[in-house]
């Protein structure tokens, strides 16, 4: 009987090492909200790094949340680190390019709870009705990444984050846009 669950368990085990092989090698994640605000007002509350405290999601997570700046306060080379409990971790943000009213890229690093690099970035499309805000993210899927994904989808752990992101940021910008 041990010897047919232990058989058992062996199979299930070379399933899911099998099977996360073969998963995608890179991850992409993407949300997109509109706004009545002009791209310039939405820019401005990501490109300054201080300004993600009024809107980011993983703001609220930690209250005890530590951050520090580094290099200018906003647009290229502007930095933003982070260290706060399990549920955010540690890591860091780094503007590597900024296009006002356009486009905004981020090089991430995180290092807890599970290091890795991904790149960020936003984009401002005027719309009809004010700006469509998109904001994305990729990186790479190591081995261990595509086990992990395979009981977690990417998509909707960090895409109801982005949304919830999004609808801040939404929130501040058109505040900002009626004063």
């Amino acid at each position: 009987m041990i010897t047919t669950v232990l058989i058992g368990l062996a199979i299930v085990v070379a399933a899911i090492l099998v099977i996360a092989a073969f998963q995608p090698s890179t991850f992409r994640v993407t949300r997109s909200i509109t706004m009545q605000a002009r791209p310039a007002v939405p820019f401005a509350h990501v490109n300054e790094l201080t300004k993600w405290q009024a809107w980011s999601p993983w703001e609220k997570v930690d209250p005890a949340l530590r951050r520090t700046y580094e290099g200018p306060p906003a647009g290229v080379g502007a930095i933003y680190a982070w260290e706060g409990n399990n549920a955010v971790g540690s890591g860091r943000m780094t503007i590597v390019s900024s296009r006002p009213g356009e486009s905004i890229r981020f090089k991430l690093e995180f290092f807890k709870p599970m290091a890795g690099l991904c790149e960020a970035e936003f984009t401002f499309a005027p719309a009809a009705t004010g700006t469509t805000v998109t904001w994305v993210m990729t990186g790479a899927s190591k081995y261990i990444s595509k086990i992990f994904c395979l009981f977690m989808n990417m998509d909707k752990m960090i895409g109801g984050q982005f949304e919830q992101g999004l609808a801040n940021l939404k929130s501040v910008a058109e505040a900002s846009t009626v004063k």
